[in-house]
This record gives C-alpha cells, structure tokens and sequence, in this order.
C-alpha cells in the first residue's frame, strides 16, 4: 500500500477518512504522512500527523478511545484512504460517536440507525427488568423469548395474508426486535446473521437454505 501511493502529489498529507466497521457511521477525517502510515499498519490502532502539532498522534492516546483497525483500501487514484475501525468510546472530543454529528436535519442513514439500535439493545441486557422491557425478556430466559418471536412471526404472516401494508410493517418491526433480542441472549448479533449470509451467497437466485436454485 505504502508503494503506491502518491505521495509527492499529496504532499506528504494522505487525507483519511474513519467509517465504523459494524454502523457504517463516518467517524472522522485525518491526515498521515509515511510514518503515520507505518505506525498504523503496524499496531493496527489509527495514528495520524497532527498537523497543528506537527508530531504523530495516536488517536485515544491520553483519552483511551483508540480506533482499532479491521480493514482499509485506497480509493482509485490512491491519493485518499478509507479505514473500517473498531472503536474504543467515542471518537469526537466532544463526547459524541462521530465528529460528524450537526446535521440540520438529524438524518441517520436507515441502516447506521439500526445499527445503532442493535448496540443500545445489547447495553439493555444487563439493565434493570423493572425498567427495561428488553432486561425483563432476557430475565425469562430463552423460552420466553423464543415464544415471543413465534408469536409475532404468525402475526406477521396473518397481517401479509391481510395484505394489510401498515399492519405488515409494524409487525414485522415486533418480529425483528424480538429476534435481536433472541440472538443477543445467545450471545449472538446481527452481524453473525450478515456473515452467514455472506457465506451463503453465491449470485442471483438464492434460496434462503443456502443453495441456488
């Protein structure tokens, strides 16, 4: 990676933006120069060149928040690098999940937002059943759960019969909730779901057993 890119065209200052691996969430922008690079590929922890320093700076190094590498890729001109992290807390100085957060509208794209929900779901495991819904779930154990997601996978079913589009959306919303709330008391996650049909996955025409057909 090192090799190729264009340094010199960049100036030594290779922009880079940070994306959250699991909410697709854009964290922060950056930049690196080689030894920053270096530093980064060899720890697999984000260091950057501080610029109003004019020192390298491992991000989370006096706040303990570091961004943990899973991935990366130079864009097509390999002047711009995208970095998939891991992230201890949060990555904006101010507390926030991303540096990127004062957006006029308040727009989540639909799948960060579900993502998100997902994590806040999973804090609630622990809480307390008195006030948390979710807490009470997980409390009754795996056949309650599991009773709760057969129930609302019949009412979705009678709701499409119905052909009741609102009726469908908001019980398929029940049934998707519960189901998080199965696999997080199975010590799974959504993400081992993603994965499995990623391995699945073949082309066009997938039947949802797994082959082609």
């Amino acid at each position: 990676m090192k090799n190729i890119i264009n340094w010199q065209k960049i100036n030594d200052l290779l922009p880079v933006i940070i994306q959250h691996v699991y909410t697709n969430e854009v964290l922060m922008l950056g930049y690196m120069n080689p030894e920053a690079l270096e530093k980064t590929l060899n720890e697999k922890r984000v260091t950057f060149y501080s610029r109003t320093k004019q020192r390298l700076w491992t991000k989370g190094e006096t706040s303990g928040n570091f961004l943990n590498v899973v991935d990366m890729s130079l864009d097509c001109d390999n002047d711009t690098l995208l970095i998939l992290v891991n992230p201890v807390g949060a990555t904006c100085h101010t507390g926030e999940e991303s540096c990127f957060h004062r957006f006029e509208k308040q727009a989540v794209e639909n799948w960060t937002w579900f993502a998100k929900l997902e994590r806040d779901l999973l804090a609630r495991k622990t809480a307390d059943p008195e006030h948390s819904y979710t807490a009470k779930l997980h409390a009754k154990g795996t056949k309650k759960i599991a009773q709760k997601v057969g129930e609302e996978g019949v009412e979705t079913a009678l709701a499409a019969m119905e052909k009741d589009s609102e009726e469908l959306v908001s019980e398929v919303a029940d049934l998707v909730y519960h189901l998080t709330v199965l696999l997080h008391h199975q010590e799974l996650e959504w993400r081992d779901v993603i994965a499995k049909l990623q391995e699945r996955h073949q082309g066009i025409g997938l039947h949802p057993e797994g082959s082609n057909k």
